[in-house]
């Protein structure tokens, strides 16, 4: 494939996918990030594909975006981002543009941002061909995938990055005669934007590993802009995430929400980009934020909903935990959560304020600080899983 704008490339990977059945290529190659589909994932998804589309062996790589189409409307950061990369939402391929029977067979996928596919996915596992990642690996990869980049890491596209150094290098050559003056520039911030969100702009210590300056030091480097700064584009980013003022408390619990299955249970955990002092004065009581919560966790048919909150009061980086077992094994899941979580650093929350049992086999909820402040869903999620798993 020749050098083509961001734009133009995400227009000829829409026509692969809208390609009639007996003339669409097989097998056709995806790159997808997780079914959070935060900015991390979403950036990830399109700046990989992109990079090996244009180089060796030039084959088409379709960045999916791992969430229905509707959903793209609860990620403003994203939006920003995209502007700044010259695209709008609607560039943008997510799984409503998944042709339908869909066979594995006629696909290959490549996963960023996680290891193992879950949700709607899940049946296409068995052709995963490679993956870039820095959670947790869950053991679901099949063998002898290339790459195979599984490592803590700030941010998964600091990792893209240096898995991409090479081909980035062979893409920069000949730039200037094949692309419009400021597409390199695009490209960029598209890979700068979740480092630096992910990593406070390389101030968060507990998260950052070498190669988040790294990968941040290499892209700097490839900007043109006049006067560009990774500070003020960081906060120009940032606060649109943070403002969630707009969105109902459904929308705040599934903007950045992932759920598991494990030992016949139903786990889903949200993060969410103010503390419970937010979101309790948003809710007007305490009773109706857990109302919205309960309503939720009924919804998704959870056996243990949590809410993993960050935010910067007076300037500090704060993390708080919920979790809340509303079955009786999700009960029980919770118990031994307490127990299994003391690596977080759980401190209670506002004297047990947002604690509740109510004595009679029902629900249980606890809220705590969490003094562990470098431990995210990627080290939390592991946790709780592993307090469903015990009750089998």
């Amino acid at each position: 494939m020749s050098r083509s704008t961001l734009q133009a490339f995400l227009t000829t990977a829409r026509n692969a996918l809208r390609a009639p059945p007996a003339q669409r290529a097989k097998p056709l190659t995806f790159v997808v990030g997780n079914e959070s589909a935060d900015l991390d994932s979403l950036c990830c998804a399109i700046v990989y594909a992109y990079i090996r589309s244009h180089t060796a062996p030039h084959a088409l790589h379709i960045p999916l975006s791992n969430l229905p189409r509707a959903d793209l409307g609860l990620r403003p950061e994203m939006a920003a981002v995209l502007q700044h990369a010259g695209l709008a939402p609607a560039d943008l391929l997510t799984l409503s543009e998944l042709p339908d029977h869909l066979q594995p067979d006629e696909t290959r996928w490549l996963l960023v941002d996680h290891n193992c596919l879950t949700g709607p996915l899940k049946r296409f596992r068995d052709r995963v061909v490679g993956c870039v990642d820095h959670h947790v690996d869950e053991g679901a990869l099949p063998g002898g995938i290339s790459p195979r980049v599984i490592e803590p890491c700030g941010s998964c596209m600091s990792l893209v990055v240096d898995e991409c150094k090479p081909a980035w290098a062979q893409l920069l050559q000949g730039a200037d005669d094949d692309i419009p003056a400021g597409e390199q520039d695009r490209l960029v911030k598209l890979a700068l934007a979740p480092i630096l969100l992910d990593t406070i702009n390389l101030t968060a210590e507990a998260k950052v590993r070498p190669k988040d300056p790294q990968a941040v030091r290499f892209l700097e480097a490839q900007i043109r802009e006049p006067g560009f700064t990774t500070t003020s584009y960081y906060e120009q980013i940032s606060a649109v995430k943070e403002d969630i003022s707009g969105l109902s408390f459904r929308d705040i619990l599934r903007k950045d929400y992932k759920q598991w299955e494990e030992g016949g249970l139903e786990l889903g955990i949200s993060c969410v980009v103010q503390g419970f002092e937010y979101l309790l004065e948003k809710a007007d009581t305490k009773q109706a934020f857990l109302e919205e919560l309960a309503a939720w966790a009924a919804e998704r048919r959870l056996d243990v909903a949590a809410v993993m909150t960050t935010s910067h009061p007076g300037g500090s980086f704060h993390r708080q935990l919920l979790v809340w077992g509303t079955t009786d094994r999700g009960k029980d899941a919770v118990g031994r959560f307490r127990d299994i979580g003391r690596p977080l650093g759980l401190e209670q929350w506002e004297d047990g304020g947002l604690d509740g049992d109510d004595g009679d086999g029902g629900n249980t909820r606890f809220a705590w600080r969490q003094a562990n402040l470098a431990a995210s869903r990627k080290q939390v999620a592991p946790l709780l899983r592993e307090a469903l798993k015990e009750g089998k």
